[in-house]
């Protein structure tokens, strides 16, 4: 089946006529049928790509049946967007967009899980399961996205690319790529993936691409002892000076245990088989791959 998105999944982009929306409403209507439509307040009766687009979120929900949607608005409205979302029905977020503040990503996580609703992000590059749906910025035209055994788990979009095409030329294809994103506060915690992973019938190896700062990946450790499928884990920043942001809030290494060495020895004394660069990882899954 897939993890968070899959071929039940019903989609719709919150910001649609905008650049960045019409840019991922192109794409995905060529790959998925589960892409149905788009939201932008005062454009109802428009069309992007040949999907309709509505004035209200409730609205898409009534005539698509949509229950899943990617927020790409300015970040100033995101979180009435993902509120708007959760109040009409949606039980999947992908919110694309940077800039969040703290205090905003904070209120959205609590108000989805107050409802059972799944956030991924902010400030994330999406989730997907290749042939089946996307909530995701990855190109299908640019990445060798097709269906495998291997769930991947990054909280870097940039380094997830990278590693796509490194499984692929492996000889493995993917059941769900997800990044996370590296802010501060997520909807959705390396934890909560591993744990939907651990029980995809269709996940038979994971590999877990993290980075230093905060402790997320090895809030985990606990959890991944009792995981049963292998675990081929990369963290990165080995080489970054103490104490300095790294390309985005979540990665900074400000207190015990937050270095890339730290989370490294952590997740390797729970059982990860872990790598010290990215180009180790598809050997590490060669090695794996009688038993999966």
């Amino acid at each position: 089946m897939a993890i968070i998105v899959n071929n039940n999944s019903r989609t719709i982009i919150q910001g649609i006529t905008g650049t960045t929306g019409r840019t991922f409403a192109e794409r995905m209507s060529q790959h998925y049928d589960t892409f149905v439509g788009g939201v932008t307040p005062g454009k109802a009766g428009e069309t992007v790509c040949g999907k309709p687009v509505f004035n209200f979120v409730r609205d898409a929900v009534a005539a698509l049946g949509a229950n899943t949607s990617i927020i790409v608005v300015p970040s100033r409205f995101v979180k009435d967007a993902v509120y708007e979302a959760v109040d009409a029905g949606i039980k999947t977020i992908w919110t694309y967009t940077d800039g969040v503040s703290v205090h905003d990503a904070v209120d959205m996580v609590h108000y989805c899980r107050m409802n059972g609703v799944r956030l991924v992000g902010p400030n994330s590059a999406g989730v997907l399961s290749p042939g089946k749906a996307s909530a995701a910025e990855h190109n299908e035209k640019m990445l060798p996205l097709v269906p495998g055994n291997i769930g991947l788990l990054s909280k870097s979009g940039s380094l997830s690319y990278e590693v796509i095409n490194m499984i692929y030329n492996a000889g493995f294809g993917f059941s769900t790529i997800i990044c996370i994103g590296g802010d501060p506060v997520l909807g959705t915690t390396c934890a909560d993936v591993l744990e939907m992973f651990a029980c995809d019938e269709e996940t038979e190896a994971i590999v877990m691409v993290g980075e230093l700062g905060g402790t997320d990946e090895v809030d985990c450790a606990e959890l991944i002892k009792t995981i049963k499928k292998p675990i081929v884990g990369y963290i990165s920043g080995h080489t970054a000076p103490p104490q300095k942001k790294m390309g985005h809030a979540g990665a900074i290494a400000g207190g015990a245990g937050e270095t890339a060495k730290e989370k490294t020895e952590v997740l390797a004394a729970a059982g990860v088989i872990t790598v010290s660069s990215i180009e180790e990882i598809p050997e590490a899954l060669k090695k794996l791959k009688e038993r999966i």
